[in-house]
């Protein structure tokens, strides 16, 4: 640290012991109040799509060239890493509609919403653990069920509509009202 940043700090540190800073409140980071749990669903989606390209990998024999066997291996690390980082995404994304979103009133009016929530976050682990597909499928369905809650409590209708991924499904969209 400088000595500049050193004294700044310090007469920071000054200024709040003389005049402590006041609280602020705010029901998210950035009160932006959008929330939306498309990229949820599209996450779940894609742990799904990962665990199909899986168990589409054909493992190459064992006196396959080393290129072709390096070529397998290196493909199975790249769609479980990306698995990975979809399943968290998809905790990340309930986690802070739960958190930041979800008020009192919208509990009380959807009691199933907690323990929805919960059971997203462990199947998505639980997706993250295996390479089955009803794992993921699991996960999928519970995030769908999640989205037409979460439009519920905006007041809309939703529809479900085929996802045009290549991992097939379908994706939870609110409708006009």
């Amino acid at each position: 640290m400088s000595v500049g940043s050193r004294f700044r700090s310090g007469l920071i540190g000054l200024r709040d012991a003389i005049v402590p800073p006041r609280p602020v409140e705010a029901h998210c980071d950035i009160p932006c109040g959008i929330y939306d749990p498309h990229e949820a669903q599209i996450a779940a989606l894609t742990v799904l799509r990962m665990d199909q390209l899986i168990a589409e990998a054909v493992m190459p024999p064992m006196d396959a060239k080393p290129e072709d066997r390096s070529g397998y291996v290196s493909r199975l690390a790249r769609y479980t890493a990306v698995k990975e980082q979809h399943a968290e995404r998809v905790k990340h994304e309930i986690r802070v509609i739960w958190g930041d979103y979800v008020t009192p009133d919208h509990a009380k009016q959807h009691p199933q919403l907690a323990d929805l929530t919960w059971k997203i976050l462990k199947q998505a682990s639980k997706a993250r653990q295996s390479t089955a597909l009803a794992d993921a499928q699991e996960l999928v369905k519970l995030v769908q069920e999640f989205a037409e809650i979460f439009w519920l409590t905006k007041g809309a209708k939703t529809r479900r509509q085929p996802s045009l991924q290549k991992s097939g499904g379908e994706i939870v969209v609110p409708l006009s009202a």
